[in-house]
């Protein structure tokens, strides 16, 4: 090996040496900003079509499986980021099946602004009307919205607001052969007082930077929900879980969002991320339509 080899070699050995020091010695707050970049880029523009399972669930041969028949809806889902730094988040999702809830809708609004509520509307189409829901709290302010009937609450699929938490790296192992981080997330007075979590416990992917388990903990210090994340898969650059299944531990129950398509770069009105899109049926199918039309 020639003197110019030897440097080269050598300056990329040191190069590849300082992203690994780098990497360790990232805090848990800057670890989980790079994988709400991850969640961000998945949402920007998207189309996504989702199944969502619901079912009481068992341990059969050491594996977890359902006790019963799954309850299944068939979803659309349509986001888009928003505001100057586009760290906010528009999400409107539909259900198409079963017939008899066809129709029902959750509109979602993130701010990574502290200072801003996360706004959620549920539009149920059997009653015609719109439920305004802030901060992923019902409106007696005591249990989180379910989503669309699942184990999945509109404050679990939160995203921003981190400089609520205390965030720390409890230590470097492994989940599902991968190397992880495991951070733990204590809410602050303001965040605690609308989150049915007294901490949670995430698995982060050192390699991919998403989460591929969170164990979620009630005041007790119980371990009362999980969720669990699969079928990882680079899309258009960006890693993202096609499988999310979070287990109820205390009811016993286990919901599954399965994302069938995924769909970025779409083309998507300001107006149909509205609740307009919630209540008027013909604007709704009309510009679900052009959508379709873009990924078909």
């Amino acid at each position: 090996m020639n003197l110019r080899s030897l440097v080269t070699v050598t300056a990329v050995f040191i190069s590849l040496l300082g992203n690994l020091a780098s990497a360790q010695e990232m805090t848990g707050l800057e670890i989980m900003e790079l994988v709400e970049e991850n969640q961000r880029a998945t949402s920007d523009s998207a189309f996504n079509r989702m199944q969502l399972s619901t079912c009481r669930f068992g341990i059969k041969e050491s594996r977890i499986t359902c006790a019963e028949r799954p309850r299944i809806k068939s979803l659309e889902s349509v986001g888009k980021n928003f505001g100057d730094d586009g760290k906010d988040t528009k999400s409107v999702t539909i259900v198409l099946e079963p017939a008899a809830e066809r129709g029902v809708g959750m509109l979602s609004y993130a701010y990574d602004d502290t200072q801003r509520d996360n706004e959620t509307w549920l539009y149920l189409s059997a009653l015609g009307r719109v439920k305004r829901i802030a901060s992923g709290n019902s409106d007696d302010d005591s249990e989180p919205a379910s989503v669309f009937g699942s184990e999945f609450t509109t404050e679990d699929t939160d995203t921003g607001k981190l400089e609520e938490y205390e965030i720390r790296v409890l230590e470097e192992t492994t989940e599902g052969g991968r190397e992880v981080w495991k951070i733990e997330l204590i809410p602050n007075a303001e965040r605690a007082r609308k989150s049915r979590y007294s901490k949670t416990i995430n698995y982060v992917d050192k390699e991919r930077f998403i989460v591929l388990r969170v164990e979620m903990f009630d005041q007790y210090d119980n371990e009362i929900k999980r969720l669990l994340a699969s079928r990882v898969e680079l899309v258009n650059g960006t890693w993202m879980a096609r499988s999310l299944t979070m287990m109820n531990l205390v009811s016993n129950r286990l919901s599954n969002m399965a994302f069938l398509e995924i769909h970025t770069d779409i083309a998507v009105e300001d107006e149909f991320l509205t609740t307009r899109t919630l209540t008027d049926v013909a604007f709704r199918e009309t510009e679900l339509e052009k959508l379709r039309q873009q990924v078909d």
